[in-house]
């Protein structure tokens, strides 16, 4: 069985790089932050800034991935295999 491996051209990627940057920022501070003994509520307070930017950015993939894979699987007739793995991909993101 051959194993392929899918790709696609992110309509935005430039603004999904930039936003990884940043979170990529906030991830060392929190570093830095736990290496200094800082307060705990403090780390907690950017461990949860760091989630949210991650889930916007989930948030933004999905979009794109739906209003452009999905869309052209649809019209293409391959709605349903493209629809199923949009659900399991939900579901993960849900756990």
């Amino acid at each position: 069985m051959e194993n392929t491996v899918k790709t696609t051209v992110q309509p935005n990627k430039q603004q999904l790089l930039n936003r990884l940057k940043r979170i990529e920022g906030q991830v060392r501070g929190v570093h830095q932050m736990v290496e200094n003994d800082r307060y705990c509520v403090d780390i907690l307070h950017q461990v949860s800034a760091i989630q949210s930017a991650m889930n916007k950015v989930s948030l933004a993939l999905l979009e794109d991935h739906t209003h452009h894979c999905v869309s052209k699987a649809i019209k293409e007739n391959k709605g349903e295999e493209a629809i199923n793995e949009l659900m399991d991909v939900m579901k993960t993101m849900t756990k």
